[in-house]
């Protein structure tokens, strides 16, 4: 694990950047969010996956609550399999945060092989979620959307493998070679494959390929990636895990303290703001149903990127019980490791 400061050597508090008033996207919540959230955190619980202590700080961070700020437009059913499939990943993401590069890849390797196998003999807790989070995925997913989905899920999967093999060895990484990787093992790719699902379309692949689109997207994803990472650094510092996080990449590439990590999280984020307006006025022209279609997906986006953003302050997830004081101030108080590691040991 990456060698964390002392207390002498941190400040106790740092500000967030703005990002709320730099973010003036669409914004929503589902209707179906009370009942389908219900069902989708049984769902959860029954299948005894995580420790009772696990369970409480999934419940706690209202993961259902994330889904309907960011998919507001899906209908039940598609809504409620967004919830079951982003509690699935927040599964994954615990236990892999504990784990290996080996380790990582063997859980990886349950969840990828369920998914693409109705048949799989597996009945491990995470296989049997997956294998039931498929069976409601592909009753309504196009033959394109699935096929880009799955791929997705493959590109996660290795790249957590790998986050886990730079954490078990105590690397992190530059800024230049951490960006393709934040951007895979965020699943943020994986939770915008969900858009066509949840919109009922399926687009050509023309559409991906196409170079402004994937400007959009790309510019998308680091948008919520940023975003998270400084929102998220906190918890992650306290827990040691912080190696994966934009915060500790900019300070080690650049010399930052933390304060000014934060600052050009706030610089940079208004940045890619300007680049996701410019690049929607660029996309090109493929058919009237098509440029409906796309239009639709773009509206996706942006209800992601906010959702998010909104999210984070209304669950004990980053910033414990003081979610709102810290909406309305900005102002984090650092919660220092319990043990303080200043080896590779």
């Amino acid at each position: 694990m990456p060698s964390t400061l002392s207390k002498s050597q941190t400040p106790n508090q740092f500000i967030l950047p703005d990002l709320l008033s730099s973010c003036l996207l669409k914004r929503g919540i589902n209707p179906h969010y009370q009942e389908a959230a219900a069902e989708s955190a049984a769902w959860l619980g029954s299948h005894n996956i995580l420790s009772d202590k696990k369970r409480a700080e999934v419940i706690s961070n209202h993961n259902e609550l994330l889904v309907a700020h960011t998919y507001p437009y899906a209908e039940y059913e598609q809504f409620r399999t967004c919830c079951d499939f982003v509690n699935l990943l927040f599964i994954i993401d615990e236990c892999s945060d504990e784990q290996n590069g080996q380790d990582a890849h063997a859980t990886g390797k349950i969840f990828l092989d369920a998914l693409r196998d109705a048949d799989n003999q597996d009945s491990s807790p995470l296989a049997v979620m997956t294998k039931e989070f498929r069976a409601r995925y592909i009753k309504l997913a196009g033959s394109q959307t699935s096929r880009r989905f799955f791929e997705r899920c493959q590109s996660y999967i290795e790249a957590v493998a790998k986050e886990a093999q730079l954490r078990e060895h105590g690397q992190v990484l530059d800024l230049e070679s951490f960006i393709p990787l934040r951007r895979e093992n965020s699943a943020v790719p994986l939770v915008f494959g969900l858009f066509e699902y949840a919109l009922g379309i399926d687009l050509p692949q023309e559409v991906f390929d196409d170079s402004t689109f994937q400007e959009v997207f790309l510019t998308a994803v680091d948008l919520v990636c940023w975003s998270n990472d400084v929102y998220s650094y906190n918890m992650e510092y306290a827990k040691g895990i912080h190696g994966n996080n934009i915060v500790t990449v900019l300070m080690k590439t650049y010399n930052f303290d933390l304060q000014t990590s934060c600052d050009y999280v706030g610089l940079y984020f208004r940045k890619l703001m300007a680049q996701f307006e410019m690049g929607k006025i660029r996309l090109p022209s493929w058919s009237s149903e098509v440029d409906v279609q796309v239009a639709r997906y773009v509206d996706a986006l942006e209800y992601w990127i906010r959702g998010n953003l909104d999210w984070c302050f209304e669950t004990n997830r980053y910033f414990g019980p003081h979610h709102h004081e810290v909406k309305s101030t900005r102002v984090v108080t650092l919660l220092h490791p319990t043990l303080v590691v200043d080896s590779d040991d």
